[in-house]
């Protein structure tokens, strides 16, 4: 099993058929079948089931895809990690991001990073933090932007400040006009929430006496933020997440609870190879 034989497997794979592969790949289709069937018997499994017009991935096929892509990328990083000691200046970084991370890097930190180092490009890897967490364990990305609470043994990190959860609501659920508003408030309202938080949400409520009517439970702030425009639940998220979404008629209030506070962080595997321009990018995470 090598590279090319995992590239024309994963070709075959997405594009549908061994047709369309041969001719995306430029060869011709017979010599295509062999590779596969040499890796098949390789193996010794049966990769694909062979339809009329498709085919389709058996259990194995479905291990060996996942895993394909993730050798494929490796291969593709350790070719940039060798022409990043050649080439300093142009250089791609692999970043992973969470959803809620967009207001808080996307600001003058990467402004600042871009002038000085306007040769840099990126590969980003959206999911959650332990999405995130997994592919810098596999090497798919050299950085990850990801948000506390997550078990950091394994990981060097830089974080931004602490913040605080916040409420997102229409005005019809609140008459006050507040600064801050208290978790005991949100008694017997509808709560819209990402899982991530669930635990310790419903944790910090049971502290003040009460049980948190959870409305949506979701895995994304936006998707909470959504729901929350649209008026059908408080929403709870970190205060800077709540920037993604603003509707006209959203209140925010930031959530007077020392509990529930979060930060983002920027973290990358101990002792691993990291590209001049990762840490040029971590220098500038950090900055205040």
């Amino acid at each position: 099993m090598d590279l090319k034989q995992l590239t024309y497997f994963v070709t075959i794979v997405e594009e549908g058929n061994i047709t369309s592969a041969a001719k995306k790949l430029h060869i011709a289709q017979p010599p295509l079948s062999h590779q596969l069937k040499q890796l098949e018997e390789e193996l010794q499994v049966r990769l694909l089931d062979r339809g009329a017009r498709k085919v389709t991935l058996t259990d194995a096929g479905r291990i060996l895809y996942k895993r394909a892509n993730h050798i494929l990328e490796l291969a593709d990083t350790a070719k940039k990690e060798v022409s990043d000691i050649q080439n300093k200046q142009n250089s791609t970084l692999s970043l992973g991001t969470i959803s809620s991370s967009g207001t808080a890097l996307l600001n003058e930190r990467m402004t600042k990073f871009h002038r000085s180092f306007p040769n840099v490009r990126f590969e980003i890897h959206e999911g959650n933090t332990y999405e995130l967490i997994e592919l810098l364990h596999a090497g798919i990305i050299e950085v990850g932007i990801v948000r506390t609470p997550f078990l950091a043994e394994g990981f060097d990190s830089v974080y931004l400040e602490q913040e605080p959860m916040a409420a997102v609501y229409h005005s019809h659920f609140f008459s006050f006009d507040k600064e801050m508003i208290r978790l005991e408030e949100l008694k017997r309202k509808p709560i819209i929430l990402y899982r991530r938080f669930e635990n310790l949400i419903h944790s910090c409520c049971i502290e003040k006496g009460f049980e948190p009517e959870v409305f949506c439970k979701n895995d994304d702030a936006r998707t909470t933020l959504m729901w929350a425009n649209k008026g059908l639940g408080i929403g709870m998220v970190p205060m800077s997440a709540s920037k993604i979404i603003r509707g006209e008629n959203m209140i925010c209030k930031a959530i007077d609870e020392p509990k529930l506070c979060t930060k983002i962080g920027a973290i990358w595997r101990k002792q691993k190879y990291l590209s001049s321009a990762a840490q040029s990018f971590l220098l500038f995470f950090g900055e205040e």
